[in-house]
């Protein structure tokens, strides 16, 4: 059912981008390198996102915001972070994370486990499909999409060749890492925020393999933080520059970040 429901899926995307990424096996663990950053600038950000998702597009910064009976999607002007348009969400659904291909958004759920795909620029929600567990984070490359479940594992379909589903193991240093939550594909990377941690992982697609660990702890002062100001949650490249954003749920600001080796 879950790969009959992505190869329907794969129809609606549409899309003759490239096929999916190998998931090679090597038999040495590389070094992880460990990050630093460096904050370049912060823009004023909206509080009530509960940030599940994050995706530069177009010029638009798109915002998947979690709970029930409050999830929606936002869309802003980018880097202005001006709101354009918000759409709700199902009450019945909490929403997680997104990724655009092709001019379709998709939103994955938790507990729902299942995928809405909207048409953009309007925004219309076109279709679901079922997922094959709880769905945290999503990202792509080409027409794979990508996604996680809180796990320490990694989903794989290739949108343009059927959709039949993959998974891949992350470790990092030979164990498991677990908590895995947004994700954005980076420079041939996957990073993915480490759920209850100040932490992003920059995992090989390849072979699973975490590469770097960027510590982004103290991002987010004291001052600025409520009671229900929540965890680092939220990655997004910038494709005109290759800049890196990063915010968190319920956070006041948007960050774009540069990364420095073995600092911090």
């Amino acid at each position: 059912m879950i790969v009959r429901c992505l190869q329907l899926l794969s129809v609606v995307i549409a899309t003759t981008l490239p096929h999916s990424v190998a998931l090679a096996e090597t038999t040495s663990e590389q070094k992880v390198v460990n990050y630093g950053y460096r904050v370049i600038s912060k823009t004023r950000f909206d509080r009530e996102n509960f940030t599940q998702g994050l995706e530069i597009h177009d010029g638009r910064l798109y915002v998947s915001s979690g709970l029930y009976g409050r999830s929606m999607i936002r869309v802003y002007t980018f880097p202005s972070l001006d709101l354009i348009q918000s759409v709700p969400v199902d009450p019945r659904i909490f929403a997680e994370g997104l990724t655009i291909v092709n001019n379709r958004l998709m939103l994955l759920s938790w507990r729902e486990r299942v995928m809405l795909v909207y048409a953009l620029p309007e925004l219309t929600l076109i279709g679901r499909s079922d997922l094959p567990g709880q769905g945290w984070g999503a990202t792509h490359s080409g027409s794979v999409l990508w996604m996680s479940d809180g796990s320490d594992q990694l989903y794989s379909a290739d949108l343009d060749g059927g959709g039949e589903l993959a998974t891949l193991s992350i470790t990092l240093a030979g164990e498991p890492l677990r908590n895995l939550n947004e994700l954005e594909w980076v420079d041939g990377e996957i990073w993915a925020n480490v759920w209850q941690t100040d932490q992003i992982a920059r995992i090989d697609p390849t072979n699973g393999r975490v590469v770097g660990m960027i510590n982004l702890a103290g991002l987010l002062p004291e001052e600025d933080r409520l009671r229900d100001t929540d965890v680092l949650n939220g990655i997004a490249m910038n494709p005109e520059d290759g800049a890196i954003w990063v915010t968190g749920k319920r956070w006041p600001w948007l960050y774009k970040i540069k990364l420095e080796k073995n600092a911090r």
